[in-house]
């Protein structure tokens, strides 16, 4: 018999979004890991926030919105907030009702200063990365470092002479046209986000506005263990690894697998003081030799690193692709580092709920 609609709508509906969500959906393993990480900034929320005025938004919810923009390639907040309002299993990973109303984009910008300024995004990261290691899924011993270019919210037309005032031709097209132009970051700046510097990662690719984002990943599972973002001139690779190093892990008798662009004296003397050892791919040219000798490279465990430093390609891979960090949203380095700091969390958790068979 066919059948036909009802046009009458239900007066009274008894139903909780957790219902709606299948048994076996991955999101209920990934929510009970971030809960229980949150759970642990507590107090840390406790001193963000006034003691007295009007309720704010729940911090945990924010925190889990910005996760579910990384799961879900979400570009932008306020594409989150309108999606809100009907998707059932955002409202349920947020712990929202049915009849809760959904809060405004604006409330994102609004919290971001304090977001930033007591770390949130770094604390947030350091209890996943404390929750793997009760769960025994991390290296205590062996680990890799890479960096990236994250790609800046600034036009190539915006990276003008640094004595110049506002665009002085009209609409400022005219500055798309710059073939044949000298441009260097000692006398040109982006007039939309000066802290972007016009970089390439090799030779052959084209020059763009971007900022460097560092990653240390310990070597048993490929989890994230630290992330940075920096400006992409001034400081280098090798430098932002061992800050990562130093404020992140203890690094005596480790070992810290990197490619070739870490062949340096400066990375390699820098892990002997930290009583660390370099397995950085050797960088043999006919100009000068490697950093490194037979010494470090006889031993298996150095071939065994610079297999396993590969899947921190991984990491970058995902966290582009997928949570959106190929190009910041944000003005400004520390904006991008939170950006890609979420984006590591967003990862690990996703890692740590197919290793982790407890968690479902």
């Amino acid at each position: 018999m066919r059948g036909g609609k009802n046009e009458q709508s239900s007066m009274l509906v008894l139903m909780s979004p957790e219902t709606l969500i299948p048994a076996e959906h991955p999101a209920r393993r990934i929510k009970k890991l971030s809960d229980e990480c949150l759970s642990g900034l507590s107090p840390l929320f406790d001193e963000m926030y006034a003691k007295t005025g009007r309720p704010s938004i729940p911090p945990e919810r924010l925190l889990k919105s910005l996760l579910l923009m990384c799961f879900y390639s979400i570009s932008s907040e306020r594409m989150f907030c309108e999606r809100l309002r009907y998707d059932m299993l955002f409202r349920w990973f947020l712990d929202m009702s049915m009849v809760d109303d959904p809060f405004d984009a604006s409330s994102f910008s609004r919290n971001r200063d304090r977001l930033l300024e007591h770390e949130v995004a770094h604390r947030f990261l350091q209890e996943v990365v404390s929750l793997a290691e009760s769960k025994r899924l991390m290296s205590s011993e062996h680990f890799s470092v890479d960096g990236t270019l994250i790609q800046a919210w600034a036009s190539q037309k915006s990276f003008r002479p640094k004595d110049e005032d506002d665009d002085s031709r009209g609409d400022g097209n005219g500055w798309a046209d710059f073939k044949g132009k000298k441009r260097s970051n000692e006398t040109h700046e982006s007039k939309t986000d000066p802290e972007a510097k016009l970089l390439k990662k090799s030779d052959g690719q084209e020059a763009k506005l971007v900022f460097g984002g560092d990653v240390l990943m310990e070597n048993r599972n490929g989890l994230v263990v630290d992330a940075s973002a920096r400006i992409a001139v001034g400081t280098t690779e090798a430098e932002a690894a061992l800050e990562l190093l130093m404020r992140s892990v203890p690094t005596k008798g480790i070992t810290v697998g990197a490619d070739k662009g870490y062949d340096s004296r400066f990375f390699v003397d820098g892990t002997r003081t930290l009583d660390a050892t370099a397995h950085v791919a050797q960088n043999i040219t006919a100009h000068r030799g490697s950093n490194i000798d037979g010494r470090t490279t006889r031993h298996v465990g150095y071939r065994l690193s610079g297999v396993i430093r590969r899947r921190i390609e991984q990491v970058f891979a995902w966290t582009k692709t997928v949570a959106g960090c190929r190009r910041s949203r944000f003005k400004g380095v520390k904006r991008t580092e939170l950006l890609f700091t979420f984006a590591c969390i967003a990862y690990n958790l996703l890692r740590i709920s197919k290793l982790d068979p407890v968690a479902a």
